[in-house]
């Protein structure tokens, strides 16, 4: 039972590793893809055309954004890498200078005396830690422990996902006609999307769930309101 528990503790808490690019794929994916729905209204789209560039936006958007995260994430593990052997290779080849260097790091943390020789014995008896030390202190790099391959997979999930919301209304009138006004409960849908969307953006950050929402629900809506003005006037040019 207990062992239960904890594997399921220890899932949850891995799908918690991926929220943040969950969360930023699906504002990408939810602002990209009803910026194109409200563009498509403003400039009086038919259905069918409409439902086209959204499902082209949303697919080579989020493949474009989950490749983006993906390419960021391992370059950024590879960059970790490279200075990692180069410390090792300082401390194996250099090891007074780096010594000095990690003295002078944790004096001016207000060390001194006696226990500034003490603390840097002890991190300079352990190669790992040293390192550690110093990419931390010295680069200011900290490795992190999340896959590139699920990083990209957790943003294109999450762009499709959420980005898909704006799209269904027009979807399921396409196959059952109705008479409703579609961009009002499109509107509406999305408004939801961003509502939960930004309240997870403010647990991710560590902000205030009202500002998280709010910014959230303003981005969407400046975005909606740009491209249905830029579909009006297109519209009106090429008519």
């Amino acid at each position: 039972m207990k062992s239960e528990i904890h594997l399921e503790n220890s899932s949850f808490g891995k799908l918690q590793e991926y929220l943040k690019e969950f969360v930023y794929g699906g504002i990408d994916g939810a602002v990209t893809t009803f910026a194109v729905v409200a563009g498509g209204y403003g400039a009086n789209l038919d259905t069918g055309i409409l439902l086209i560039l959204g499902f082209a936006n949303l697919l080579a958007d989020g493949f474009s954004m989950s490749v983006g995260a993906y390419l960021a994430a391992k370059s950024e593990r590879e960059s970790y890498d490279k200075h990692e052997k180069i410390e090792y290779w300082e401390i194996e080849n250099l090891p007074d200078i780096e010594r000095e260097e990690i003295k002078e790091i944790y004096r001016a943390k207000g060390f001194k005396g006696k226990l500034l020789e003490k603390v840097v014995a002890h991190i300079c008896s352990d190669k790992k830690l040293w390192v550690d030390e110093m990419m931390k202190d010295e680069l200011g790099m900290i490795r992190d422990t999340k896959n590139p391959f699920k990083i990209g997979a957790a943003t294109f999930a999450s762009f499709i996902l959420i980005g898909f919301i704006p799209l269904t209304v027009y979807l399921w009138n396409y196959f059952f006609p109705a008479a409703i006004n579609l961009f009002f409960w499109t509107s509406l849908l999305t408004g939801i999307a961003f509502l939960l969307v930004g309240w997870l953006k403010s647990a991710v950050n560590q902000t205030s769930a009202l500002r998280g929402i709010s910014e959230t629900v303003l981005l969407g809506l400046l975005a909606a309101v740009v491209a249905y003005f830029v579909g009006d006037v297109l519209e009106q040019f090429f008519r």
